[in-house]
């Protein structure tokens, strides 16, 4: 994805965060992050639905999100909040 197509721009990030929907969580890597979105590695795409709240550090983030792109392991997530 091309950096240029961003309305803000993503800070390289390396924490640990979760993918929290109907009551249960999927380990993610955030690799990047900006004000609307952030990009995520996962260990398998495999059940991760196209809306979920991405949650790091208790009280840091815990956003309402929608993918908008995956490649491979990766996920592209828009916050919606």
């Amino acid at each position: 994805m091309d950096d240029e197509h961003r309305a803000n721009p993503r800070r390289r990030l390396l924490k640990t965060g979760l993918i929290a929907f109907g009551g249960g969580t999927i380990s993610c890597t955030v690799r990047n992050l900006s004000e609307d979105g952030a990009a995520l590695d996962v260990t398998s795409p495999l059940g991760i639905p196209g809306q979920f709240n991405l949650v790091m550090s208790p009280g840091q983030i815990n956003v309402p999100c929608r993918v908008v792109w995956r490649k491979g392991t990766r996920i592209g997530v828009h916050f919606e909040a």
